[in-house]
């Protein structure tokens, strides 16, 4: 993608030589309320700049973008009118209204050379992450493109901190944008171009661009280590498997942390195979290889001081003769084996192999994210992930990714589901006899593989992972790039505090 320029300006937006001005509203009881630091703008319009914006139709509801021709009143042609939704008890908005608001900004201005926003004086960060992300397109495959996304956006200075914390903002909100960007098109990419050993590839080179370890299985050493859940999954393909591990090691790095993501690049279900209607979607069932992949190296550009090791099972889940089959049984890496039941439940196979390779480097955290159950989407919807593992750090995660605007739910792992996974021939089934709490079975599953003394989160993004309706707030068609800004926000959160 092509991201727009941003600065960081202390100029008057009255003044600015841009094609736009773009100030947020609340939504009052009599109509639209000016937010941030619009008083300039309001002077220049008379002080009446909110009773002109309701005459044209403005409310100020969240991501509603009235456009108001400025007559010579400002240097600006245009301004738009952003609604921030209306004000929490304190009056104030949340980051996420100042995030939504900037991506609806951003995609209103596509084509314009140069605008700027005063929705940064109300936070600058979000307003960094909106514009980016709700500018975002994916034209890679397409022979006539319209316009594109803003050239450049200058972001209005907040009242306080110094210029020197301005920027280090726009710095750091910019690196996570273009990671949840860079998952966003690695998720976009057809299978037929993004497969277990172009994506290996693909990582391989944003790793070596870090001066970051890499390390790729083929499926030879798949093979010669005993990965097989790994193997059984992508012996259906022509495209056999890979496992990717890429490693960060911080400025006097204190924790580990791994970041384990499911990697099926495309899952037809194997012979277990799904109904064709939105098969198509699941060019998306590696968003989780994708997110830890990319917020990896986050890490190294951010410098957290942590040592961050991602690993990314990668396998085409397909039906053919050397396919694996429903009554297989798989000795998985470890030596474990399961019975599998259903070929359509992969991710979990996949998954544990690299959840057990994981362990074995002793990290202090693990953290898991996959596009693994549609039981999440029935359970929560398509916008809220579900998060599942060590209460403790279960709780720490959801938690703090309901404050980076990424819908996260705490979900619990009941001791008594484990009983429907007992199999008569392995160690377990790969599924329960039954579809219900089918979200939380596969927690329960998992959890099976990681090591003792782990702190342990599972991720299950079915849903918000991949957006299949009209453009919202900073989120577009297609992948979302749901959990990195999650993923971002626990490394730091590490960080700071253990």
């Amino acid at each position: 993608m092509t991201a727009p320029k941003l600065a960081i300006t202390d100029s008057e937006p009255t003044k600015a030589a841009v094609d736009a001005v773009v100030v947020g509203t609340i939504q009052g009881t009599d109509g639209p309320v000016l937010a941030g630091s619009a008083e300039a703008l309001d002077a220049a319009f008379d002080g009446g700049l909110a009773d002109l914006l309701a005459t044209v139709g403005a409310s100020g509801k969240a991501e509603e973008v009235v456009t108001l021709p400025t007559l010579g009143k400002i240097a600006a042609p245009v301004l738009l009118a952003v609604g921030l939704g209306k004000a929490g008890d304190d009056g104030g908005v949340t980051e996420e209204q100042v995030r939504r608001a900037s991506g609806a900004a951003a995609r209103a201005v596509g084509g314009k050379k140069r605008v700027v926003t005063t929705l940064s004086t109300l936070h600058l960060g979000a307003a960094v992450e909106g514009t980016v992300l709700g500018a975002y397109t994916f034209t890679a495959y397409k022979t006539a493109v319209g316009d594109g996304p803003v050239g450049r956006v200058d972001l209005v200075a907040p009242a306080t901190g110094t210029t020197k914390a301005h920027r280090a903002t726009v710095k750091a909100a910019t690196a996570i944008a273009e990671a949840v960007s860079l998952t966003r098109d690695l998720v976009n990419t057809p299978p037929n171009d993004l497969f277990p050993e172009s994506f290996a590839n693909r990582a391989a080179e944003l790793a070596k661009a870090e001066g970051l370890e890499i390390e790729v299985l083929d499926e030879k050493a798949l093979r010669k280590q005993g990965f097989g859940g790994i193997l059984g999954v992508g012996g259906g393909s022509s495209r056999p498997p890979r496992l990717v591990r890429v490693t960060y090691k911080g400025p006097k790095a204190g924790k580990k942390v791994a970041l384990v993501g499911k990697g099926i690049t495309f899952d037809t279900g194997g012979i277990s195979i799904k109904p064709a209607a939105g098969m198509d979607e699941m060019t998306s069932d590696m968003g989780g290889a994708a997110a830890v992949i990319a917020t990896v190296v986050l890490a190294a550009k951010l410098k957290y001081p942590l040592e961050v090791t991602a690993w990314a099972p990668l396998a085409e889940n397909m039906p053919s003769g050397t396919a694996y089959r429903p009554g297989d049984v798989l000795t998985m890496y470890g030596g474990k084996t399961v019975e599998v039941l259903n070929t359509d439940a992969e991710g979990r196979l996949v998954l544990s192999d690299a959840i057990v390779r994981a362990c074995e480097e002793g990290p202090d955290y693990l953290v898991e994210t996959s596009t693994l159950t549609g039981g999440q989407i029935v359970a929560l919807g398509k916008r809220t992930m579900g998060v599942m593992g060590t209460e403790a750090f279960r709780d720490r995660v959801a938690e703090l990714g309901r404050a980076v605007g990424e819908n996260a739910w705490a979900m619990p792992l009941p001791e008594e589901l484990r009983g429907d996974l007992d199999s008569r021939l392995a160690d377990l089934a790969n599924v329960a006899g039954h579809r219900f709490g089918s979200m939380l079975v596969a927690g329960v599953f998992l959890r099976e593989f990681v090591a003792e003394g782990v702190s342990w989160a599972h991720l299950d993004v079915a849903g918000p992972s991949f957006h299949s309706g009209g453009a919202y707030g900073y989120t577009t068609r297609g992948g979302t790039g749901v959990p990195v800004r999650t993923l971002a926000a626990v490394l730091a959160d590490i960080a700071a505090n253990g």
